[in-house]
């Protein structure tokens, strides 16, 4: 592992959770993607976050990590600026896994909170591949495509106007 962090610290409450630049960094936001795909079994997943720079930052390499999911070809939506509650409702309502990046403070540095959710809208837990997923990036197991054929795509497929765009 290029860039390794303390999953016991991080990977907790959901998903990701700490200081940015320090406890995360970009990287863990594609091991995040490809590992929610692979737990998941995801051939559709969604992402929004909260339009911190931070989070935006953290954003592009966690959609490319669920498009370079080992087999899936995972279709990712990429929903852009949203609240968390907007999120939910389009993964209760698709039943699909997504991805909710939300900053806060100085992009400097800032508190990250990445949640990964499965297909009832439900923050990952323990037993619903959390623990997994800590696992795999703690031994570096990290899913990568198998061939180009097994790579996924990004849509931006926003669902309502986000917050000061003109109605």
């Amino acid at each position: 592992m290029l860039n390794p962090i303390d999953t016991a610290a991080v990977i907790r409450e959901g998903g990701a959770v700490g200081r940015f630049p320090g406890d995360l960094h970009e990287g863990v936001g594609w091991w995040l993607g490809a590992c929610l795909v692979v737990t998941q079994k995801a051939s559709v997943l969604a992402l929004a976050h909260n339009g911190h720079p931070a989070a935006v930052r953290f954003a592009g390499p966690a959609l490319s990590g669920a498009i370079n999911a080992e087999h899936y070809a995972c279709l990712v939506r990429d929903l852009g600026r949203q609240t968390e509650e907007t999120l939910q409702r389009v993964l209760a309502t698709e039943q699909t896994p997504g991805i909710y990046l939300a900053a806060d403070g100085d992009p400097a540095d800032c508190h990250i909170r990445i949640t990964l959710y499965d297909r009832d809208a439900a923050p990952l837990r323990e037993g619903t591949g959390l623990a997994e997923i800590r696992r795999r990036i703690a031994e570096d197991r990290v899913p990568i495509p198998v061939n180009i054929q097994a790579k996924g795509r990004i849509v931006n497929a926003p669902t309502e106007p986000r917050q000061g765009d003109a109605p």
